[in-house]
Parts: structure tokens; C-alpha cells; sequence
């Protein structure tokens, strides 16, 4: 049956159609896309997949993320619970040893993770962890078929290829929310030394992983220019994280989101980000709820297993859930993409 378009006179395939030409959103449009009524999400949702179907077909990539060195960070960024204004309850301990990470990586592989993610807190890496961290890259690399992808704060170009040098294939750095938006969010460093960051990776190429939070209080607009910003960042992957407010944070009292308010925004990625592996990413579990299968039509990857300091879908029912849905798990060591 044709698809009708939404209450808004909006019809949303016109996204689907300018995505997959190449074509960037307009404002307006991307506005339509966030404010679509919720008779519409089907609508929109079908658009998105449309998309995502054209560049990822139906796998979905599995990723376990460790938190390899937990809080102790000088870092007030106001949604972290390792920040060093939260006073959540976390566990805080330094960079764990390379017989652990490599154990880690060995659980993710059993359970059929095609990326492990490796992630200290902190305002960037000191060169004893860089060492640690490389070390265990290495280790990982020589006996599992797994990508690797390290977040470890501000790095020095010097620091980028050393993670180069180990084997790391990706690193992860967010702008978390729009220039604009961002000095609410945290004080300590700036959206610029991010994007400097950004740019060391690219330098010693490796692949970028670039995405945001959102729920802290952004405006629409604000959620359209990450869009953009990342559409002209071109990174190889967008992790979407929905806020999970955590007590002892200054954000824990923030309640913006809804279901169907994330759905929209991984489709709003999708169109501005056509052929980008969009991961959702942390709180989908605690946002989504029941409609977090319907994640999967815009976005090709997700964690399992938990995230930094909260916990997360298993893996097993994440894979059973993918399988429900008609898709399927994307094999270590293949290339996601389709023609």
C-alpha cells in the first residue's frame, strides 16, 4: 500500500529521495522530520529504512564497549556520571591491565561482536596509557578478528599514530551536541578542541567515530546542526546516545525524551548521514523500551552487553531481538556495505 503522507502535509519519502541522491535536508525539513506527528512515525520510519537498506541492507553490526579505566576524570561534563562534578555511585579504578582487556575482547568475539570498544575516562590519554592500551591492541589483534575502537579523550597528533601503529582501526570522539549548545553542557574543554581531536585522527587515518547525546536540554535546531556537522565530518560511524540521566550528575533530573522522540532523531541522522554507520548507542535500552526494535530501521549497529557505568541488553536477546525483526548479524571481518 503507497505510503500517505503525515498530518503535517509533509511527506517524508522526499528525505528518503534526497538522502540517497546525495542531497542535504533542509532545515525545514529536517524540522518536519523531529516534529512529525506520532500517527506519521511509520511514515517516517519507512523513509529512513529506505535509506538504510540502499547502503546496509538488512545486517546489523554488534559492539561491546569496555570501560577500561573507570571516573577519576578532571573533566565537568554534566552528563557523565566519571565526571569530576558527579557524586554517582560508580566504581573508580585506573587503566585495567592487558591480560583483562584481552579477556574482554574474548567474551565480545564469543558473542559475536564485529567491534570492540575500548574507553578510559579522562580529559585526554597520559603516555603510560597509551602504552597499556596499545599493548593490549596488539594482543587483541594477533589472535581475534575484531575491529578495535578506542575513546580516550583529547589526543595529540603524536598519540593518533601511535594508535595507528598499534592496530587500532577507528577512534571514537564526540561532539555530543552542537557548537552552540555546547559550553551548557561542559566548561573544561571546548566544542574546538574536539574538533582538533577530530582532525588528528583524520591525520594519521584512522577512521572517525563521531556522534552525540541526545536529551540534555538541546533545542531542535541544536539537533539539526550536529546533523549537519557531522554530515561535513564525513565519520566512517555516528553513535546516537539518548541521554540516561544518573543520580549525582547535573543532568539527572532531565526528562525530554520519549520512544518515539528517539525514533525520529535516528531517522533525522539517517537522512542527513546517508551511507554512515548510525549506531544507537548508550540509554536505548532505558528510552526506547519496548520500541527499541524499531531502532533498527535507521540505524545498522548497537551495543549489547551494557555501556561505561550502566547496564544494558544482553546479548543474547539482542541478537534474538535483531532475528525477530528479519535482520540479520553482521560477521567480524566483513564490510557492512552493500551496493
Amino acid at each position: 500500500m503507497p505510503m500517505e503522507e503525515g498530518e503535517s502535509g509533509m511527506d517524508y519519502r522526499t528525505c528518503a529521495e534526497k538522502a540517497l541522491a546525495g542531497e542535504c535536508l533542509t532545515d525545514g525539513e529536517g524540522l518536519a522530520v523531529l516534529q512529525a506527528p506520532d500517527d506519521a512515525l511509520l511514515d517516517v520510519l519507512a523513509s529512513a529504512f529506505t535509506v538504510r537498506r540502499r547502503h546496509f541492507g538488512r545486517r546489523v553490526l554488534l559492539h561491546v564497549l569496555m570501560n577500561a579505566k573507570s571516573g577519576l576524570c578532571p573533566e565537568d561534563c554534566g552528563y557523565c556520571s566519571q565526571s569530576s562534578i558527579s557524586t554517582a555511585a560508580i566504581e573508580r579504578y585506573p587503566l585495567k591491565s592487558r591480560e583483562e582487556i584481552l579477556a574482554e575482547a574474548r567474551r565480545a568475539a564469543r558473542v559475536g561482536a564485529k567491534r570492540f570498544c575500548l574507553v578510559i575516562s579522562g580529559r585526554g590519554p597520559t603516555d603510560r596509557e597509551v602504552e597499556g592500551l596499545t599493548a593490549a591492541v596488539r594482543a587483541i589483534k594477533q589472535e581475534l578478528p575484531l575491529g578495535i575502537c578506542c575513546s580516550v579523550g583529547l589526543l595529540t597528533p603524536e598519540q593518533a599514530a601511535a594508535f595507528k601503529a598499534a592496530g587500532v582501526d577507528r577512534i571514537n570522539h564526540n561532539l555530543n551536541t552542537s557548537e552552540r549548545y555546547y559550553p551548557e553542557i561542559c566548561t573544561t574543554h571546548t566544542y574546538r578542541d574536539r574538533l582538533d581531536t577530530l582532525d588528528a585522527v583524520r591525520a594519521a587515518r584512522l577512521e572517525r567515530c563521531c556522534g552525540l547525546i541526545a536529551g540534555q536540554g538541546e533545542t531542535d535546531q541544536d539537533l539539526i546542526d550536529v546533523a549537519k556537522a557531522l554530515r561535513r565530518l564525513r565519520p566512517d560511524s555516528i553513535p546516537v546516545n539518548f541521554l540516561h540521566p544518573i543520580s549525582g550528575t547535573p543532568l539527572e533530573h532531565v526528562r525530554e525524551l520519549t520512544p518515539n522522540r528517539c525514533l525520529k532523531i535516528l531517522c533525522l541522522f539517517r537522512f542527513y548521514n546517508p551511507d554512515a554507520e548510525i549506531r544507537v548507542a548508550g540509554g536505548r535500552e532505558h528510552n526506547l523500551g519496548p520500541l527499541q526494535a524499531l531502532s533498527l530501521y535507521p540505524a545498522n549497529a548497537i551495543f549489547v552487553n551494557g555501556y561505561l557505568t550502566t547496564d544494558g541488553q544482553p546479548a543474547d536477546e539482542a541478537i534474538a531481538m535483531i532475528h525477530h525483526m528479519g535482520f540479520e548479524i553482521e560477521p567480524a571481518g566483513q564490510n557492512a556495505v552493500t551496493t
